[in-house]
């Protein structure tokens, strides 16, 4: 299950990727987006299908990206699905034992595309209101 204590997203990882992507920054937030609901799908139908090989890599990728941009719970919980499927796949077992953490992925993945977006969406940063200055 994820660590409620491991915040959310990592700033400081965040803003080492943002410099470090500079003008491509929104570009490859955008495929991560992208990346990440396809992931959460096939991870979602590898269990589904009982395939603890089709979990792993989905798996893999959502963890990596998520890390890039600091999502660190996320990351986390992608990274227990890809360890188990692996275990499940050496030992040839059904990765049904795992229900419970896939059905937290992607709430867990919307939740944390929310919090990046609330910093790096310009429009949602304006809801505040004029003048106001934001949190």
């Amino acid at each position: 299950m994820p660590n409620m204590t491991i915040p959310l997203v990592d700033w400081s990882a965040f803003t080492l990727t943002r410099s470090q992507l500079a003008g491509s920054f929104v570009r490859i937030l955008g495929y991560f987006q992208e990346d990440g609901r396809t992931a959460v799908q096939a991870i979602e139908d590898a269990l589904r299908a009982n395939s603890a090989a089709a979990m792993i890599l989905p798996a893999h990728k959502l963890k990596s990206e998520a890390r890039q941009f600091g999502g660190e719970r996320l990351g986390q919980l992608a990274e227990e699905i890809e360890f188990f499927a692996r275990q499940c796949v050496e030992t040839h077992e059904a990765p049904d034992d795992y229900v419970d953490r896939v059905v937290k992925l992607r709430p867990l993945f919307e939740e944390t595309l929310t919090e990046i977006d609330a910093h790096t969406n310009p429009l949602m940063q304006r809801r505040a209101g004029f003048g106001r200055r934001v949190a």
